[in-house]
């Protein structure tokens, strides 16, 4: 007899949460996958050529990845020709990531995965729906960050 709790877990909105997050980066993966792209890169990529030049300490904080896994990513991109790192003209210790003349030609030929996932996972849903959606998760995902915050202080 199958365990009743564990298939309410596994059909919970969390469940479905996790499961969505895991498919859709294996969906990401799979369209960089011929570009020799990953995901945080394609992240790191997206950034520089839609908003520019940015500092690599505030790419932490975007991409919510820890420092040294931001550097991992970011040398791999220079090693491949595609990111610039320069020193920061305020600070010197800084460093400030731009788009190399290659990285652009690449940028302007990367599929966009974030909008094929999108189009595919949320066709014929409502706007209603997915605002429901967003709201239900958002409030979720505050609640939980608030909880992190009381362990923090305690």
């Amino acid at each position: 007899m199958a365990n009743k709790q564990a298939d309410v877990q596994h059909d919970s909105a969390g469940a479905w949460a996790k499961k969505y997050h895991m498919t859709t980066r294996m969906v990401m993966e799979s369209v960089l996958r011929p570009y020799e792209l990953g995901p945080t890169q394609w992240y790191v990529l997206y950034q520089l050529g839609t908003v520019g030049a940015t500092a690599q300490r505030d790419l932490v904080l975007i991409l919510q990845v820890e420092r040294a896994t931001l550097t991992g990513v970011v040398a791999a991109l220079v090693r491949k020709g595609l990111v610039r790192q320069t020193p920061d003209a305020a600070d010197q210790r800084q460093k400030v990531l731009t788009m190399t003349p290659a990285g652009a030609a690449l940028w302007r030929e990367l599929p966009d995965p974030i909008a094929l996932i999108l189009e595919t996972a949320f066709e014929g849903v409502s706007e209603a729906d997915l605002a429901t959606t967003s709201r239900v998760l958002r409030d979720a995902t505050g609640r939980l960050v608030a909880l992190l915050a009381e362990g923090d202080e305690g």
